[in-house]
């Protein structure tokens, strides 16, 4: 077969023309067979939102963001105080859980090959796959027991501690990328150690480390399991640390179950706002993490 001369920009490829039809077939081939995998990974979160939307976008107003719930059996009303109590809770647990994750990420990070560093990343990892209810039962054991109340306290507790090795991990991760070269001119210009990890290294690492933060705040935005062990729930306005409160994945989870048909609208309503809040965390994370790659690029 004579050999066929294919021009690509201003290369000239000589070659047989059927290879150059299976390499571009196989290219084809592939290039589609990944772009459909691509499409297979996000249309359940397409579906998911797309018919959130479809039963709760109705049921989102004014009302339903600023009243508390109506009593039982008479429509109306809304989730106001399940909106800020997952705030409330969600804020306590990042109190708890960022200090020590942040912290225990450093020490990994600064001594990565110390025998008690690989314990401690093993217990994390460890940590990371145990169940949210296993959380909420330690928590209603060592917070709601002692104390002989549900309230807000434990349910940021219990959330804390699982936000401990999401952070702790990333921390450890992100700063194990920073060169050394930074590290050592640093201490070679005389700067103390501790000085070293706080204004340079932590500097460096800012961007990553703040976002496996949000990552773990998204993760427990949603949790149900531990906040029915701990928080519980509440049907008003609750600001002590030392009282039930309501969330929003313990506020859809009894209107789900519930038999009235106006709990239900409402609770297809609070699963879209906690949808949205959770996407909102992510894409927000994602655009933080780009531009800061673009600017340091």
């Amino acid at each position: 077969m004579a050999d066929d001369k294919v021009v690509v920009g201003k290369t000239v490829l000589v070659g047989s023309g059927f290879s150059y039809w299976r390499r571009k077939i196989s290219s084809g081939f592939f290039t589609a067979l990944f772009s459909s995998s691509i499409l297979v990974v996000l249309l359940p979160l397409i579906l998911i939102v797309g018919y959130l939307f479809y039963k709760g976008a109705a049921s989102v107003n004014i009302n339903f963001l600023l009243h508390r719930p109506a009593p039982v059996g008479e429509p109306g009303g809304g989730m106001a105080n399940a909106i800020i109590g997952s705030a409330y809770v969600v804020g306590i647990a990042a109190l708890i859980g960022i200090p020590i994750g942040l912290f225990g990420g450093i020490f990994l990070g600064e001594f990565p090959h110390a025998k008690f560093s690989n314990v401690v990343r093993f217990v994390a990892d460890v940590l990371n796959g145990t169940p949210s209810i296993v959380m909420g039962v330690f928590a209603y054991t060592v917070v709601v027991l002692p104390m002989k109340s549900f309230s807000v306290l434990a349910g940021g507790f219990a959330l804390g501690i699982m936000m401990i090795p999401t952070v702790l991990r990333t921390t450890d991760e992100i700063l194990q990328t920073v060169p050394n070269s930074i590290r050592e001119a640093s201490l070679a210009l005389g700067v103390p150690y501790w000085r070293t990890v706080l204004s340079v290294i932590l500097r460096s690492a800012k961007s990553g480390i703040i976002t496996g933060i949000l990552l773990a705040g998204a993760r427990v935005l949603g949790e149900t399991a531990p906040l029915l062990f701990t928080s519980f729930n509440n049907a008003f306005f609750s600001y002590s640390l030392t009282q039930p409160i309501s969330t929003l994945p313990v506020q859809i989870f009894n209107y789900a179950i519930s038999p009235y048909r106006d709990w239900h609208r409402q609770a297809w309503a609070g699963a879209l706002i906690l949808v949205l809040a959770i996407l909102i965390v992510n894409l927000g994370m994602r655009t933080f993490s780009r531009q800061k790659y673009e600017h340091s690029a």
